[in-house]
């Protein structure tokens, strides 16, 4: 199945970081510790069937695949699914029919109305090519991202959506809605944030940062109820070779 989904039902924190195109590195950090592997084809200068391969190389992996969308489009969302995510985040979710029109596009009939291409993904063994499906249904990672004062205000509606796992905030986007331009300390953010953390609340549904802005605790937003992110790996590579290098005698 998808361990991601199983530790956001458990309450647990989920901690991923930024994918790669290189398919070597991919694997790397997928066996890293982290628990997804956040593909963008978003902000980043790549599309979808460029990280077939490093998606690929997550395969029997701990970290889940999960890749962001350009757009909330039934194609693009298809091409990602194909390639073997086992998530989907799509952008600027706004209201609650386009998060219905995210999950109709995500799950298989008759929860929604994916295309079938045949078994794509590590969801498991199955009997019945039914139980393929309904496995592929109760395994995928479905994360609107809430970025603007709309979604804020429709933040509930969204989250009320059958099939919607997660309120993704992007971090960045959300600041400049609320006129406070990258102040993620502010009051009026920290505002913002307790508005998507409540409504999430109510309708059992996680709320996410797309990641925790730097110089900040990730515990802090923890606290807050948010408890799924990403983490740069960079640094901490970083981190692990100069350590391991000072144990040496040179």
């Amino acid at each position: 199945m998808n361990a991601v989904k199983d530790l956001l039902k458990s309450g647990k924190t989920v901690v991923g970081t930024g994918g790669t195109p290189h398919p070597d590195l991919a694997g790397i950090l997928a066996d890293s510790g982290f628990d997804f592997i956040l593909f963008d084809t978003q902000h980043a200068p790549l599309e979808i069937h460029q990280l077939i391969p490093a998606i690929q190389a997550t395969n029997g992996k701990k970290a889940a695949p999960i890749v962001r969308v350009s757009d909330n489009r039934p194609d693009l969302i298809c091409f990602a699914l194909d390639a073997g995510a086992r998530g989907i985040v799509v952008p600027m979710v706004n209201t609650k029919e386009e998060a219905e029109a995210m999950v109709d596009s995500c799950m298989y009939y008759p929860k929604g109305n994916r295309s079938n291409s045949g078994p794509r993904g590590e969801w498991g063994d199955y009997n019945t090519y039914r139980d393929y499906l309904d496995m592929a249904n109760d395994g995928m990672v479905i994360a609107p991202m809430i970025e603007t004062n709309r979604a804020i205000k429709n933040a509930e509606d969204i989250a009320s959506v059958d099939g919607v796992d997660i309120l993704l905030v992007g971090p960045s986007d959300l600041s400049i809605e609320l006129e406070v331009p990258l102040q993620f300390e502010s009051d009026t953010y920290q505002a913002g944030l307790d508005k998507i953390a409540n409504a999430c609340a109510k309708h059992g549904v996680v709320p996410g940062m797309y990641f925790i802005p730097p110089g900040m605790d990730p515990n802090f937003f923890v606290e807050k109820g948010f408890k799924f992110f990403t983490q740069q790996w960079a640094p901490m590579a970083s981190y692990g070779i100069q350590k391991h290098l000072t144990g040496i005698n040179r």
